[in-house]
């Protein structure tokens, strides 16, 4: 078992950014690209995610030129209209199969958690094997973050069948279909803050800048 899960590593990896969202809880629009004073969260999601996979496409539906700035593929939901992280995960999935045969599973992260860990994806590729379809999913002070999981682009046509049939668009919902395991990490000792904090209202952009001046300080 050791032989096999050693290989099962980061440069097997797509990374794929869900920032798709409709944002409705802040306003609306892409809050991934407010300015945070120079930066944005997507930004801050990209840079963290790259040095973790071999490559990186972003999910998100209509005009693909507003994330022209980080010269990263663009790829939409591929069934339903904002069917939710599931048809995201669908995406990046379908994008890795048809682009990247040397791609064996994709990692799917948020676009509003920018703090989310460094060493997420060396994690993740440690708690599977290669020879078996198991998803790993993300956790932090005993509570699941779905969105953040490793999935084999083998299980891509189950997904595809999942959703085009109208099935729950529930992250864990199709997990249950599978073998699963969980992968638990602890706070950010450099923000004080849970890693897989995600701004969602107003006021969880100014966490998100109180945290970015202290790293900075």
């Amino acid at each position: 078992m050791s032989a096999t899960r050693a290989s099962l590593t980061e440069d097997r990896m797509l990374g794929c950014v869900l920032a798709g969202g409709q944002s409705r809880r802040m306003g609306g629009g892409d809050k991934s690209l407010l300015d945070l004073g120079g930066t944005t969260m997507l930004a801050m999601v990209v840079d963290r995610l790259k040095h973790q996979v071999a490559d990186i496409v972003l999910n998100a539906n209509g005009d693909p030129q507003r994330f022209a700035r980080f010269g990263l593929p663009v790829v939409a939901d591929p069934v339903g209209d904002y069917a939710g992280p599931l048809a995201g995960v669908l995406a990046g999935l379908t994008y890795a199969a048809e682009n990247r045969p040397d791609i064996t599973h994709v990692v799917s992260v948020a676009g509003d958690t920018p703090f989310f860990p460094v060493g997420l994806v060396k994690r993740m590729c440690a708690s599977v094997p290669l020879s078996e379809p198991v998803i790993a999913l993300a956790s932090s002070s005993a509570k699941l973050h779905p969105v953040f999981a490793l999935w084999p682009v083998s299980l891509r046509q189950d997904l595809h069948d999942w959703l085009n049939t109208g099935q729950s668009g529930k992250v864990l919902a199709f997990v249950d279909r599978h073998d699963s395991v969980e992968v638990s990490f602890d706070i950010d000792p450099e923000t004080g803050l849970d890693p897989f904090f995600n701004a969602n209202k107003p006021e969880d952009l100014t966490t998100v800048r109180e945290a970015l001046s202290h790293s900075t300080t």
